[in-house]
């Protein structure tokens, strides 16, 4: 986590600036200011270029599931996740757009966004049954002071109509996120997450240019016809490639901020991880802008406000401070992974792992934390391939959520970072054994006592009366967790 924050701090830092400088006129050479709607076009397509690149050098396209469009299996985001990808561009462009705005400074914006998504955080969290810890209390309440008090520099800016139509679209965008991302995500099942990941930017990339060349091809109104702007004149100049580069620096952003999210840890904690990274980064890009082009410091206020956030990540870091001061030192972390296993991954095991995964909602918080479930088959023959639909019928009977599955193949990998691995049948577990041999004391029938053969296809009350006996099985299997397990991981 720190690396991501890390990460998150460094690309924000030449993304605020940049944005900022461009569209106001502050860069050697330029003279006149160039305004958010026009440079939005280029750095839309800067995003674009940057989710295509990441997800090429990274394999994850392999992540986006498999439709059926054409009469033929295709890689497309489900419609779960284009409304993530329309909220998610709504959160891109008006975050380019919130630094564009003239008689105000970048660090004021950030202050007020964080204000929003600071907020939000505890209220997601409620609503989904996610607890909170206390540290994370603590952490919130010193973000929203360091907010409070960075408001009393409100006078000294100007906030026009824009800039707040701007705010409350982002916002919005950000409640329509959290509430889907914590539905479908924030599992600790990599498969689920990283499917998240892979659907929502691609579909946030392109939604956002479409959004701009839509507006743009209508062309009433000033707005509009800046936005044609962008697409047009603009591009044809020498600052459209530093627009481009606005994009690309989001998307950077997006990788790592987007991967705090989706720790299964709460809102709560995650959102001032994210936070706080982002608030020292413009604090220094305010300075740096000071200091190069001469432009006005941040208000007095606003800087007293970044003290509290240095209190806020004080209290964020108590559980690596509380291990650190341990005598003895922190301890190699045990396996957390319970592994199901049947034959295509498509019906038997993400049954059985999406069964255990509410079950573990149930927990006291302290035992369920870190563990989490996930499935793969031993005979997949499309990686990708959604959950079948009686598979679903049946969980959704079961009460239990369907997060986004795409069946994937078996690998050592996965079986050596599992606590525990349940295959469905005594051939599939000879097959896991084989693939890795230091797994066989981990690995065992779901029912010790009989195979769990695959229900008939086409017969819902087959598939029915299976995940009733599974959620029976799973719910005896994790009660043995905890003392039979659950071991230091060797790797």
């Amino acid at each position: 986590m720190r690396g991501l924050a890390l990460g998150y701090f460094i690309c924000y830092i030449p993304f605020a600036a940049l944005t900022k400088a461009l569209s106001s006129g502050l860069l050697p050479g330029m003279d006149v200011r160039v305004g958010g709607l026009v440079l939005l076009p280029a750095a839309a397509l800067g995003v674009l270029l940057g989710a295509v690149l990441f997800l090429t050098v990274n394999g994850w396209w392999r992540y986006i599931g498999l439709r059926q469009l054409g009469g033929r299996a295709r890689r497309f985001p489900s419609r779960t996740m284009i409304a993530a990808g329309v909220f998610m561009a709504l959160i891109i462009g008006t975050t380019v757009l919130n630094f564009t705005f003239a008689g105000v400074s970048i660090l004021f914006m950030l202050l007020m966004m964080r204000a929003g998504t600071l907020s939000l955080a505890p209220i997601v969290d409620l609503a989904r049954r996610r607890s909170i810890r206390v540290y994370s209390w603590v952490a919130l309440a010193f973000s929203l002071i360091a907010i409070a008090v960075a408001l009393g520099a409100v006078d000294a800016y100007v906030l026009t109509f824009g800039a707040l139509l701007s705010l409350g679209a982002y916002f919005a965008g950000y409640i329509g996120r959290f509430e889907i991302m914590s539905r479908v995500a924030k599992t600790g099942d990599r498969q689920i997450d990283r499917r998240y990941f892979a659907e929502e930017q691609i579909t946030a990339a392109v939604t956002l240019v479409a959004l701009c060349a839509v507006f743009a091809g209508v062309g009433v109104g000033a707005e509009m016809q800046a936005l044609r702007e962008g697409f047009t004149g603009f591009l044809v100049t020498p600052e459209a490639g530093l627009a481009l580069a606005i994009g690309l620096f989001y998307a950077a952003l997006y990788v790592f901020g987007t991967l705090i999210y989706l720790d299964p840890r709460e809102y709560t904690w995650a959102v001032p991880v994210n936070r706080c990274a982002s608030v020292f980064a413009v604090l220094l890009a305010s300075y740096g802008l000071t200091w190069l082009t001469g432009i006005e410091a941040p208000a007095p206020p606003v800087l007293v406000g970044t003290g509290f956030v240095l209190l806020a990540v004080a209290g964020l870091s108590y559980p690596q401070l509380r291990d650190l001061l341990r005598p003895t030192g922190p301890t190699t972390p045990p396996r957390r992974l319970v592994l199901f296993v049947c034959g295509g991954n498509t019906g038997r095991s993400p049954i059985a792992a999406a069964l255990t995964r509410a079950e573990l909602a149930g927990w006291d918080p302290r035992a369920a934390e870190g563990l989490s479930a996930t499935s793969a088959g031993v005979g997949v023959k499309s990686p990708g391939a959604p959950m079948a639909p009686e598979a679903v019928a049946a969980l959704r009977e079961q009460g239990a959520a369907h997060h986004p599955h795409g069946a994937q193949p078996l690998t050592r990998e996965l079986c050596e970072r599992a606590a525990v691995i349940y295959c469905m049948t005594e051939a599939q577990r000879e097959a896991v054994v084989s693939l890795a041999p230091g797994a066989a004391k981990r690995t065992f029938r779901l029912d010790p006592d009989a195979d769990l053969p695959e229900p008939d296809y086409g017969s819902p009350d087959a598939w029915h009366r299976f995940a009733v006996r599974v959620r029976d099985l799973v719910r005896r299997r994790l009660a043995e967790l905890p003392t039979a397990h659950f071991a230091p991981s060797a790797g």
